[in-house]
């Protein structure tokens, strides 16, 4: 991050999933620039600690606990948000949740939880956020947190990437209809990042022996490495700000060139 750069001096950023990961380095960085930021998440004890390391830094930052399948929830959770700090001005829909699974062994409810906070939550964040936005006249910055198996196929992950998938089609559709209103709405795909997620039974696949092989040693991802938090981060804060400010309905690969190759 470019020394002293205040992108978001005096903005609201909330942000879902925002405790662990990718969504607390994305607070981290939008707080490092001037943001108060506001974590949603499901489990007070994970979020309570990602806000005490924030305020350790003399960073702004709240958690309100908050499952954004719940509409009730997430209403809830903008409406603190700005009972906080007055207004909301970004909003990063970074919850998300991966169970592997065969798709003949796939449950109704297994499916239908992970469409509900990857795409639900998006669409209900989005709608309630976007509200708000438009009732104080703010230039709101809405960034949604895909991935790149949004438009591949993988075994065992059939719900996952559907759910992707149809979040990377809200992004462009919720892009054409709110930036009449002055909202800007984009999208990350993320490749292989090294976080919790990654963590599968208890083996971190970013360290077994068929990554290497694949993805390193045969350069199935050209950068022959999996990506830090901290480097997605850096690109949805670019699309939260307005270096990014011609940009819309635009889906950004963070990946290391994984989906250049094949």
């Amino acid at each position: 991050m470019e020394q002293g750069l205040r992108r978001f001096e005096g903005k609201t950023a909330v942000i879902t999933g925002g405790a662990t990961g990718v969504g607390f380095s994305t607070a981290h960085r939008l707080a490092s620039e001037g943001a108060r930021v506001v974590i949603g998440g499901r489990r007070a004890d994970t979020g309570s600690e990602a806000v005490e390391r924030l305020r350790a830094s003399g960073l702004e930052a709240a958690f309100v606990r908050a499952d954004v399948a719940d509409a009730n929830q997430v209403r809830d959770l903008m409406d603190q948000a700005v009972r906080l700090y007055d207004r909301i001005d970004i909003l990063i829909n970074n919850a998300a949740i991966f169970t592997p699974g065969r798709f003949m062994d796939t449950s109704w409810e297994d499916w239908r939880r992970v469409f509900d906070v990857i795409v639900s939550g998006a669409y209900l964040c989005t709608k309630e956020a976007a509200r708000r936005m438009i009732k104080e006249g703010v230039q709101g910055r809405i960034v949604n947190v895909s991935s790149i198996n949004s438009t591949r196929a993988l075994e065992e992950s059939s719900h996952y990437n559907a759910a992707k998938g149809a979040l990377d089609q809200l992004t462009r559709n919720t892009a054409l209809e709110l930036i009449d209103r002055g909202i800007r709405i984009n999208s990350v795909a993320l490749g292989f990042i090294d976080t919790p997620m990654s963590v599968v039974d208890g083996v971190k696949e970013h360290e077994t022996d068929w990554f290497r092989d694949i993805y390193v040693a045969r350069k199935k991802i050209p950068q022959q490495r999996s990506g830090q938090p901290e480097e997605a981060a850096g690109v949805i804060a670019f699309l939260a700000s307005e270096d990014a400010s011609y940009m819309c309905g635009a889906v950004v690969a963070v990946d290391g060139g994984l989906s250049i190759t094949f």
